[in-house]
């Protein structure tokens, strides 16, 4: 959230987002490479002394950010999704043990010694979410058992391979896996795609194209073909009449997946969202659910990622809106313009109330120019709020929306109201 600030110098955050957006207000270029504009924007940077392919996120970036997570936490948690938190160390036997150790150990930080043991940095989540899933007894009445987390990854990239957000060494993925019964496999594979839909829609992106991720020659892949054959049959009825592509030699180790796939401004594809069916470490960690019958039974774990990685997301976010985000996501929801020094008092009150009521709001300070150039540099803001001797007056503010349209003036807590109902997704995801 970026705070009132009355110098209009650098050294208030929002004041630097509001001259940028101002620089691109008239371009009319589709889409606009991250690296440059989201550094311009004061979204995030990096320092050699931190390292390459380690992003920090500035805290207009940093906003973005925990909107998305706020998003998704809800989304999940609608869907019947129990959300866990679990370490970003593990020991070296855990990947053995998953299989990450002999099948990606190139894209793994090397071990750190620590006494007798070693321990290494995760490069995936799932084998923390099957020890939490072993941690407690289950009932095939609990299935299917939605388990989600936004939690910290870590891949060894080549210097050479690094790229703005879309290549980076530390992920935070939003990540979930669901241990369920066979047959609920297809429906689980579906539900997560129709997640990954609704997603795309809010943010406003649009995915380039689905692929089905199958195995290629080599011995990377573990697990009988018959398997392999089942859980591609699984994703293909769960993709239904989504048209879609197969990828050789892009699946997991452990099993086929589904991948979104998304379009840079280079023109340059990567994955964002992820469906996955795994029957391998469900066996390795000996993973149990007690079915009907009293028996013992072997879950299926379906790995999903709805928006993927948060730097990945926000790289195709940056380049598709150009600065512009929707309300629910602009570091910078509202600018509360005072016409003069008169009513500087008045919009600093508006800007705290709308914070207190969870929105992103700022003042441009009537130093930082005429009301005119202000209402200018702040045009990619989602809103204005604009307060003259009358408004002051009556306790109102006279909204102004980014397409330029000038409503009525409110009561500040109807102006309120009508942003918080605007920045309020209508989730449907149960």
């Amino acid at each position: 959230m970026l705070p009132v600030n009355r110098s209009p110098g650098a050294s208030a955050p929002g004041f630097k987002l509001v001259r940028v957006l101002a620089s691109h207000a008239s371009r009319r270029e589709p889409m606009y490479d991250h690296r440059k504009l989201g550094r311009e924007l004061g979204l995030f940077d990096s320092d050699p002394l931190i390292g390459a392919g380690l992003p920090f996120w500035l805290p207009a970036g940093a906003a973005v950010k925990q909107a998305l997570d706020d998003y998704i936490r809800e989304a999940e948690r609608l869907a019947g999704y129990q959300h866990v938190s679990s370490p970003v160390l593990g020991k070296r036997e855990l990947y053995e043990i998953s299989g990450h150790w002999s099948h990606y150990r190139d894209d793994m930080f090397p071990p750190m010694a620590l006494g007798s043991e070693e321990m290494v940095l995760r490069p995936s989540l799932c084998p923390h979410h099957a020890l939490i899933f072993r941690s407690q007894p289950h009932s095939y009445r609990e299935l299917p058992y939605r388990m989600a987390e936004i939690g910290n990854m870590y891949r060894s990239e080549l210097s050479g391979v690094l790229g703005g957000l879309n290549r980076v060494r530390a992920i935070q993925l939003n990540d979930a896996h669901v241990f369920c019964s066979l047959d609920q496999v297809a429906g689980e594979a579906r539900a997560a795609l129709d997640l990954i839909a609704q997603a795309y829609q809010a943010m406003g992106i649009e995915a380039a194209r689905y692929r089905l991720s199958l195995p290629g020659p080599g011995g990377k892949y573990v697990g009988d073909p018959a398997m392999w054959q089942q859980a591609t049959d699984m994703l293909v009825a769960a993709l239904g009449d989504l048209p879609y592509e197969r990828g050789k030699g892009e699946a997991a180790f452990y099993g086929p997946k589904i991948d979104v796939q998304i379009v840079d401004s280079a023109g340059r594809e990567s994955t964002l969202s992820t469906v996955q069916i795994d029957f391998h470490q469900p066996e390795r960690f000996d993973l149990q659910y007690v079915g009907p019958d009293g028996g013992k039974h072997r879950p299926v774990m379906v790995h999903r990622s709805i928006i993927g990685s948060a730097e990945r997301a926000i790289a195709q976010l940056i380049e598709v809106h150009g600065g512009a985000f929707p309300l629910w996501l602009a570091p910078l929801q509202v600018v509360v313009q005072p016409i003069s020094e008169a009513e500087a008092g008045k919009a600093g009150e508006f800007a705290r109330l709308c914070r207190v009521a969870g929105l992103r709001a700022e003042v441009s300070w009537p130093e930082a120019g005429t009301l005119g150039a202000r209402i200018r540099a702040a045009r990619l803001a989602p809103y204005q709020a604009i307060i003259g001797g009358r408004e002051a007056e009556a306790g109102q503010v006279a909204p102004r929306r980014r397409d330029g349209v000038r409503l009525d003036p409110l009561d500040w807590d109807q102006a309120i109201a009508l942003l918080q109902d605007e920045a309020r997704l209508d989730f449907k995801f149960c």
